[in-house]
């Protein structure tokens, strides 16, 4: 049933379009003295009410309308209503069955395009409900484990300490202190995501220079990890672009991070920059294992990893690299992974402006 609300709109939208090409078909049939225009006109505007009210009615009782119209004002003898002279008949007859089917079709295909739409925004609420699913399991795992290994690393302190070297002391304190730093890391991940995911709270982006967003991710990394070398490569000339510089440098620590832990290797870690005339790409490869077939078109869905070689269990990938994908596509970029011949690689793709673009030679940078 039709709300009162909605009958009222369909009938203003109805008598305003008609008013308005009613004037216009009067203007051309003054100009040009040919009714088959003014026929055309008032077909345009069936189509128009068509698309902008609700149901099949408007549309039909428009090509009733547009068809009077057409006889008693634009066909002699003027201002009467005459269907008995040769042709006119069929004249009419054809334009009312061609504004009718004109004005079904389009509301169907209204009616399919609202369903279409409809059906994508159950699917996108179902893959948001996934998706929280699977943060939620990702942030259960990165964060348990490492307060976990914090609560056991105090208790072993405390029930052994008058037994302890100096040396066994700090390694302990080390390891208190690296799970406290994956925490942190951990709570800026979340924090970032819930920023990003605020629809009132849209990023602030401004015009940056990729090399500087680089190197202080580079300079924040190192200080949280002062043993790991990283090897950047950037082109001679600048790529100004318009981002959200620090989530851009969170996309980088994270995936540096991955490379660090999950590489396991002593070769440096490494950040290619390059571009071309579309857009801008940050390649952060390792040296290590790289990444089972079977998870790299998942690894992106928040899910839990698998302890690297190393034994370390509480370094999962989980909510990192979910938060790095949720930072491109508010950039309107995107994240994609593949193993290259002695590791993993991370691909950062951020569009640019024609005019921001450039094309060089790669000179090599060591951090």
């Amino acid at each position: 049933m039709m709300s009162h609300r909605m009958l009222i709109q369909n009938t203003v939208v109805t008598i305003a379009l008609l008013a308005v090409f009613t004037l216009i078909a009067i203007l051309f049939f003054y100009l040009g003295k040919n009714t088959t225009s003014v026929a055309i006109i008032y077909i345009l505007a069936v189509v128009l009410i068509a698309r902008n009210t609700t149901g099949y009615a408007p549309g039909i009782i428009a090509a009733f309308i547009g068809v009077i119209c057409v006889n008693y004002v634009f066909t002699y003898p003027f201002m009467q209503i005459n269907f008995t002279m040769d042709g006119y008949p069929v004249t009419f007859t054809g334009m009312i069955i061609i504004s009718s089917i004109t004005s079904t079709l389009t509301s169907h295909l209204k009616q399919k395009n609202q369903i279409i739409q409809e059906r994508e925004k159950l699917l996108m609420e179902a893959e948001k409900e996934a998706m929280r699913a699977n943060l939620l399991r990702a942030v259960s795992h990165d964060l348990r484990t490492p307060l976990a290994g914090i609560i056991g690393t105090c208790s072993t302190f405390l029930d052994t300490e008058n037994t302890l070297t100096r040396k066994e002391q700090n390694r302990l304190i080390e390891n208190i202190y690296s799970d406290a730093n994956w925490l942190l890391n951990m709570v800026e991940n979340l924090l970032t995501i819930t920023r990003i995911r605020t629809n009132d709270v849209p990023i602030h982006t401004s015009p940056e220079l990729l090399e500087e967003i680089i190197s202080e991710a580079v300079i924040r990394f190192r200080s949280r990890i002062p043993s790991a070398v990283v090897q950047v490569q950037i082109p001679e000339d600048y790529i100004m672009i318009q981002v959200d510089a620090i989530l851009i440098e969170q996309v980088l620590m994270n995936l540096m991070e991955n490379a660090y832990y999950h590489g396991n290797s002593q070769e440096p870690i490494q950040i290619i920059l390059a571009a071309d005339e579309a857009c801008a790409y940050i390649h952060v490869r390792d040296f290590g294992p790289g990444i089972p077939e079977e998870k790299l078109a998942t690894i992106f869905d928040g899910s839990p990893s698998t302890p690297n070689q190393s034994g370390d269990s509480r370094k999962g990938m989980g909510i990192g690299l979910t938060i790095c994908r949720t930072i491109m596509a508010a950039h309107g970029g995107e994240i994609y992974v593949s193993n290259h011949e002695n590791g993993a690689e991370f691909t950062c793709s951020l569009p640019l402006k024609e005019e921001d673009s450039h094309e060089s030679e790669i000179n090599h940078h060591h951090y």
